[in-house]
């Protein structure tokens, strides 16, 4: 069986998009969906920090283009995206309740809950309530659920994903594998990956 591995943060909105279509593909190719969370900001600090750079020195000509970009996509998928009111947001609870999420089988709720609550619903994802309350929505025991995004296991999780993407030479989210070694980046690869599933 192909596997399609996808990294995410839930402060990417690009991710978001790639979220929207990414269980469907795998559903329709027969492959298995592995979630992987991590730190996209552990990330750009260790091997992407122009990241950064262009954010402090934008280039206005392409951020324009940025956000057209983002905003046909977003409307070609049916997707609401605004532009935050905290941001950028510090996603770190939020990821570890993913790991949460994939133990209790509800990643997939828990995910759209994440994405949409903060690109849609501009709900501050960094706070605990925010997190407890998409958890219940998820179908989990938000006390429960808090508790373990506490737990040290839970913490090393995050911080063993960061540091394999990065071992991987992943720079950003998303990025996906296929059967471990095929890399792409981007929620615009997925016509890319079809034709590379297609292929074997």
């Amino acid at each position: 069986m192909t596997t399609v591995e996808f990294f995410f943060d839930y402060s990417s909105p690009w991710t978001y998009l790639a979220f929207d279509r990414i269980e469907e593909f795998c559903e329709k190719n027969g492959a298995e969906l592995i979630w992987k969370p991590f730190l996209v900001g552990g990330v750009f600090n260790k091997v992407n920090p122009s990241v950064y750079q262009r954010r402090e020195n934008p280039v206005p000509p392409k951020d324009n283009y940025y956000r057209k970009d983002m905003n046909d996509w977003a409307r070609y998928q049916g997707i609401t995206l605004i532009k935050p009111s905290v941001f950028p947001v510090n996603s770190v609870k939020a990821l570890r309740g993913a790991f949460v999420a994939i133990e209790e089988g509800k990643i997939s709720e828990y995910s759209r809950g994440c994405f949409s609550a903060y690109w849609t619903d501009d709900k501050d994802i960094s706070q605990e309530d925010v997190l407890q309350r998409i958890a219940e929505a998820a179908g989990m025991d938000g006390e429960a659920f808090m508790a373990k995004i506490a737990e040290e296991p839970i913490k090393r999780k995050l911080f063993e994903t960061t540091d394999e993407i990065i071992a991987r030479e992943g720079f950003g989210s998303p990025t996906f594998f296929i059967d471990k070694d095929d890399m792409y980046f981007g929620n615009d690869r997925l016509e890319l990956m079809q034709a590379a599933i297609d292929g074997k």
